[in-house]
């Protein structure tokens, strides 16, 4: 098994009295993590505590997930997990199409123009709109915020963590 785990979301309180809890999707995939019979992992992030637990029935409220878990009946026994992460192992990372990308993925990734020129290495991800911004820091301290579209990012080899890209006009 993977020693590698990856946050899909957060189990931020219970909801009503009989074991429902509300659960924060950081996924792009909450139908495959909150499917009935999907197993979670739930992990302490006070101490190295850990269950794995099986979801019964989950539905959309509000921005949030209501999820009721095999075994739970009621608060008491859902109330200990208020605040645990929920991770998966790289292995069970739901599988891309062609030409996307996980965010650990491209993160560390060196940045170079179509010409050549070494810019820097890519340190976050950034998702304020219509498409992602991949932030670029530069050797020499200041950062390029590149934006991920065709236009820019000409090829994405995350085998060999290099990223080429065409600048536009403006971007340095």
């Amino acid at each position: 098994m993977s020693d590698k785990w990856f946050t899909v979301g957060k189990l931020v309180n219970t909801h009503g009295i009989r074991g429902e809890v509300k659960m924060l999707s950081f996924t792009d995939f909450p139908d495959v993590r909150f499917a009935p019979g999907s197993k979670l992992t739930l992990h302490d992030p006070q101490s190295p505590a850990t269950a794995t637990v099986e979801v019964v029935s989950a539905r959309e409220q509000k921005g949030t997930y209501v999820v009721r878990l095999k075994g739970c009946d009621n608060i008491n026994e859902v109330e200990r997990y208020k605040g645990w992460d929920i991770k998966v192992t790289e292995t069970e990372l739901a599988p891309l199409e062609e030409g996307e990308y996980y965010y650990h993925e491209i993160v560390g990734c060196r940045v170079v123009t179509e010409e050549g020129e070494e810019l820097g290495v890519i340190s976050e991800v950034l998702s304020p709109g219509a498409n992602h911004v991949w932030v670029v820091d530069r050797p020499h301290g200041k950062q390029v915020l590149l934006p991920v579209i065709d236009d820019v990012v000409l090829d994405v080899n995350v085998k060999d963590k290099l990223v080429t890209v065409r600048l536009m006009e403006g971007l340095i």
